[in-house]
């Protein structure tokens, strides 16, 4: 009797740990499918509005392009007032910052992605990142630099950021 509970013990013992060894050996290739985090439409165009607004506040006419991790569009505001270019560049920041998962600015000095297509390497483009997630990326065109090109775009891009973090933060 006490040999036979030793050798199931045995036996399941090592099953375990067989289990255990298998299932902490599976990669992200080897599932089936991968969680992702998505920005909604509404708090997308909320960003983008905020980021408007405080770039008009501020006497500046620019447009405002909100995209997902991929650097789909979805959401965009245009000042009328804004320059006819300020549509393509603002989502081209976007597309960048989204892509690359990084501040356009900090890119401005990368010469190996001068000819990307799609890249623009002009500060304005925030990845939307936050607690340790990438949602997207918001690019804004149009505002004067103070100290240096799109600082203030990227001021308002912030501001955009700003308005929407705690909504993301707490949503679980």
């Amino acid at each position: 009797m006490v040999i036979k509970l030793n050798i199931r013990k045995s036996f399941n013992l090592a099953l375990g740990l067989l289990v255990l060894f298998i299932s902490t050996n599976v990669s992200a290739e080897d599932k089936a499918y991968i969680n992702t985090r998505v920005l909604s439409a509404s708090l997308a165009q909320q960003a983008a509005s905020s980021a408007y607004e405080h770039c008009q506040s501020q006497g500046y006419q620019v447009a405002v392009a909100v995209v997902d991790r991929s650097g789909n569009l979805m959401a965009f505001v245009r000042d009328p007032l804004a320059g006819p270019h300020t549509v393509d560049v603002s989502q081209r920041k976007a597309y960048s910052s989204a892509t690359y998962q990084t501040a356009t600015s900090a890119m401005m000095e990368m010469d190996d992605l001068k000819f990307s297509p799609n890249v623009l390497l002009l500060g304005g483009g925030l990845p939307i990142r936050i607690a340790g997630h990438v949602y997207g990326a918001i690019g804004v065109s149009g505002a004067p630099g103070r100290k240096v090109s799109g600082d203030v775009d990227e001021e308002c891009a912030q501001a955009g950021l700003d308005t929407i973090a705690e909504a993301i933060e707490f949503a679980d």
